[in-house]
């Protein structure tokens, strides 16, 4: 879809969702996470802070039945600290080897019943559209919209989907680190087998255009991508990356990442066709860094194409009592000790703000004006998650 063929324009969108193009003032429960900001930034900071959005952010919960519904995790606490309006809550379901047939449907199910009970416990609710995440604004409580990365629990059936959408599903990774057991595209860190978008990915697309999930082409290759934005009707998003050139100082981690990275050339495909693209956070060292790597995509894709993907961790990683754990394996001497980085606020050593607060001192530092940051923090994804959602 063409970017004047949206539902909305920029200047309608930014002017709905936060009035007279500023958010709403904080809230005093979050008045505090800006209280070491220069007093002139932190002035700033209160008029941009609620529209801030993560677009890809991992809450770990358990996928194996016997282990639900798993631990009371604080995360409407964890979002109010970290300044983010909304997450992308995402998890999945190949972390560790899928062996049977229905073994992914299990897990994506188990997921979805035990995000259901944190969203119970902390009094959240999924927003399902941009009306949702305006009402949830105006009355100042965090809110998730659903995700799941990979494909894999639809095992070739595509009605799963419409189960997934009944229960709140709206954000979609196609692909993710292992190929499902009926492929839908090349993973951009294995070795090409399928040429591309497979029948059965582009059949996914066309089906979550229909129902009104966002596609979001994380972990594609080039090729893939590009045959999915063919067949696309509505805007997709990359939720997290980076450039390909902004490697950081970690000689070793840049080069284990780098297939994970967007070339110049092929951001400003997905910017041309309408789509938005999410920095995360990795090879950042420093919250200006992470800035300038924000300002290395703007310049390549646009200010109305990049968003926030961190691919972080809002709330504790969560670990299996079994030896090897659905979710991953069980640290040695049951050592809890997360790298930094992991968890999204405390992304960066000596952090003491909120992840978002943090951020957007860090992009006013760099030169991002007001409305650019508002554009970025949050109304680019609103934007196109409006257009694959709207009159569903």
């Amino acid at each position: 879809m063409k970017e004047t063929e949206q539902k909305w324009s920029r200047r309608q969108f930014i002017t709905t969702v936060t009035g007279a193009g500023t958010a709403l003032m904080l809230t005093p429960q979050l008045s505090w996470a800006i209280s070491k900001l220069d007093p002139a930034t932190a002035a700033i900071v209160s008029k941009i802070i609620g529209i801030g959005i993560d677009t890809h952010n991992h809450i770990d919960v358990p996928l194996n039945t016997a282990e639900l519904p798993g631990p009371q995790i604080d995360l409407s606490g964890e979002m109010k600290k970290s300044g983010l309006a909304a997450i992308c809550m995402t998890f999945a379901v190949d972390y560790q080897q899928l062996k049977n047939p229905g073994d992914a449907y299990t897990r994506f199910i188990n997921g979805l019943d035990a995000m259901d009970k944190i969203l119970e416990r902390n009094n959240m609710k999924r927003s399902l559209n941009l009306s949702d995440i305006k009402t949830a604004h105006k009355k100042q409580k965090p809110t998730v919209i659903q995700s799941v990365e990979g494909g894999h629990f639809l095992e070739g059936q595509l009605d799963r989907l419409n189960v997934a959408y009944g229960r709140g599903l709206r954000h979609l990774g196609l692909l993710h680190d292992h190929d499902a057991s009926v492929p839908l595209g090349d993973v951009f860190t294995n070795p090409v087998q399928f040429n591309g978008l497979t029948s059965f990915g582009a059949d996914v697309i066309k089906e979550c255009n229909k129902l009104g999930i966002l596609v979001d082409l994380s972990h594609a290759d080039n090729t893939t991508v590009n045959a999915a934005l063919k067949i696309a009707t509505k805007p997709v998003l990359i939720s997290h990356t980076g450039l390909d050139t902004q490697l950081g100082q970690n000689e070793n981690f840049a080069k284990m990442m780098k297939p994970r990275l967007i070339s110049k050339e092929q951001a400003k495909i997905v910017a041309d066709a309408g789509g938005v693209i999410g920095v995360w956070t990795h090879l950042a060292d420093t919250p200006l860094e992470y800035a300038q790597n924000i300002r290395a995509m703007v310049d390549v894709a646009g200010i109305d194409h990049v968003c926030i993907g961190t691919d972080t961790k809002l709330t504790p990683s969560y670990r299996s009592p079994n030896k090897s754990g659905e979710n991953g394996p069980k640290p040695q001497n049951n050592q809890k000790q997360e790298r930094p980085g992991e968890r999204t606020n405390f992304t960066w050593k000596d952090q003491t703000e909120g992840f978002y607060y943090t951020v957007v001192d860090a992009m006013l530092k760099t030169g991002f004006t007001e409305n650019e940051i508002i554009k970025i923090g949050g109304g680019n994804f609103l934007r196109i998650f409006d257009a694959a959602t709207a009159d569903h």
